[in-house]
């Protein structure tokens, strides 16, 4: 077990164990639940909270979050819905709400992000995810700006290099992309997710069979082939 979750586990139990009458786990276990990677019971301790007061905007977050890792988009939606009705400069509905939007309504999602970044510029998060959102519009320089900016201000910042890297595959910039992200692909401890976002700027470079490799520990020819077809029509369609 992870020190953090057995963190988490003592935690619960020391909850119960003040007495009869003491109350439910609150709000620093349920965000200790989400950065340890319990999001069932981050969503659990959120809604014990939310019989008790319905409009706790905390707990709603949590609720917002932990349903977002759970897949459970309707019920994530609903709360960082609601978190923007209690308080429409939520930073933390707005950012939580237009990661959802991503997948539906870009254009939504860039206009959440737009807003977080009128509220607090440097916000890396909305950063990332604003770029994220242009370039799902096929508007990649402005994408590879919001990046730029994130590396400027954070330099390790991982998910925006691999996103400029992306980005900049997208636009037929293999020479400058793949110097980005070949270095993070190739380390021992890299994630998987890493190893896919790097095959795909080797087959946007036009290297399919080096892409190929690379998915190949981790796919089935036939979801190769799905892959490396889509990618095609993104290089043939130019994003």
């Amino acid at each position: 077990m992870r020190t953090g979750l057995c963190g988490l586990v003592l935690a619960l139990v020391l909850s119960g164990c003040a007495g009869r009458h003491s109350a439910e786990p609150g709000i620093q276990v349920g965000e200790s639940a989400l950065r340890n990677g319990s999001p069932q019971i981050a969503l659990q301790v959120a809604q014990g909270i939310l019989t008790r007061s319905p409009s706790d905007k905390q707990a709603l977050l949590i609720k917002g979050d932990a349903a977002t890792q759970l897949g459970q988009n309707n019920d994530a939606e609903a709360a960082f819905l609601q978190v923007l009705a209690l308080d429409p400069k939520s930073v933390h509905g707005k950012i939580g709400l237009g990661r959802l939007r991503l997948g539906t309504d870009a254009a939504a999602a860039a206009t959440l992000f737009e807003d977080v970044l009128r509220q607090e510029p440097a916000n890396l998060n909305a950063l990332n995810n604003f770029g994220i959102a242009r370039d799902l519009l096929g508007q990649h320089q402005e994408a590879q700006v919001a990046y730029r900016k994130v590396r400027s201000i954070e330099p390790a910042n991982i998910a925006a290099r691999v996103n400029l890297a992306l980005s900049l595959a997208m636009t037929g910039n293999a020479a400058e992309a793949l110097p980005l992200i070949e270095p993070l692909a190739n380390d021992p401890s890299a994630s998987s997710k890493v190893r896919h976002d790097y095959a795909a700027v080797l087959a946007m470079a036009g290297r399919e069979r080096d892409a190929e490799a690379v998915l190949g520990r981790d796919m089935s020819p036939p979801e190769i082939k799905q892959v490396l077809e889509a990618l095609r029509e993104k290089r043939a369609g130019g994003g």
